[in-house]
């Protein structure tokens, strides 16, 4: 996409949004960089469908926006920056662009890039996101390398809807004496009423943040040394570990973990991991603020440049 300038005024307001699986979190600060708002909403994930995510983003951008004492604010005042989930190519940058209102300027990228953005203020590294799904993005050069992600059904490695899924698998295996039984097997097979049956007529329905509801499940299992969990547990720590060594490889000297399964993991990564990783300096939101800003720091959305909408 080239840029298209449609807007004839400066934009007043600068709004970042993160959108993950579970929620949407946005940000509102003036062009001084004042903090005025902040605002939270459903899931956010493209994946669910534009219409959803767009009325969860302007729900949350709303509250943001009424908290600056701005709510009647047109959006033509706005220069957007949105991280979001399921997007995977410029091809989805363009359609949740312009299935969304317009904004003053609107760019958006992966939650990734706009979380490895904050991680380190918009200068080199990488970044793990392991919450309701899973990514890695290696931020070099001025260039972003995405890596993983590519969907809960084939991917999503160590993230709170893998694990909850691998803990079904675990539970139906042990149920049909392909794999051991314990407490905590029985405890995932009790979650569902007490036989396989649910199970089926749940995930019919099931969304990956319905699978992560189970992560917890067995975090606590394998804290308490059941076996079938420590099992599962170890196996999401590795290939975390995985990923780390793959974005330092990809030129990031230091990678942040970050996402709801980085607190409950980070304990059973392998102690070589702790030599790369590093604190974010500052959260997902942030980096989308810098995306918004893109025309004046050179930081784009890591695809192409941005569209700018009137």
């Amino acid at each position: 996409m080239s840029p298209v300038l449609l807007a004839d005024k400066a934009p007043s307001l600068f709004a970042g949004v993160d959108g993950g699986g579970t929620r949407c979190r946005v940000r509102v600060r003036d062009a001084s960089g004042t903090l005025l708002g902040e605002g939270e909403g459903g899931p956010a994930n493209i994946r669910l469908g534009l219409n959803l995510i767009w009325g969860n983003i302007l729900s949350a951008l709303d509250k943001a926006l009424s908290q600056a004492g701005r709510a009647s604010t047109s959006w033509d005042e706005i220069s957007i920056g949105l991280g979001l989930a399921g997007i995977a190519d410029t091809g989805d940058v363009d359609r949740t662009l312009r299935a969304g209102p317009r904004f003053a300027r609107a760019d958006a990228s992966t939650d990734a890039h706009a979380a490895c953005l904050g991680a380190f203020s918009g200068k080199d590294g990488g970044l793990l996101i392991a919450g309701t799904g899973s990514a890695g993005y290696a931020w070099v050069g001025g260039k972003g390398h995405p890596l993983g992600g590519w969907g809960f059904e084939v991917c999503d490695d160590g993230s709170a809807a893998s694990l909850g899924r691998e803990a079904i698998r675990a539970a139906l295996h042990g149920w049909d004496g392909l794999a051991p039984v314990s407490e905590f097997t029985r405890a995932v097979i009790n979650h569902f009423g007490g036989h396989p049956a649910e199970i089926v007529h749940w995930v019919t329905t099931a969304k990956p943040r319905d699978f992560g509801q189970l992560a917890p499940l067995t975090m606590q299992f394998a804290e308490e040394g059941d076996a079938v969990a420590v099992t599962l547990v170890e196996q999401a720590a590795t290939d975390l570990g995985r990923y780390i060594a793959r974005l330092h490889e990809m030129g990031a000297e230091k990678v942040c973990l970050v996402g709801g399964m980085a607190g409950p993991l980070g304990p059973w990564l392998s102690p070589w991991t702790h030599t790369i990783l590093a604190t974010p300096e500052a959260d997902a939101v942030e980096g989308a603020l810098l995306m918004a800003h893109g025309a004046e720091n050179g930081i784009g959305n890591g695809f192409s440049t941005a569209r700018e909408t009137v």
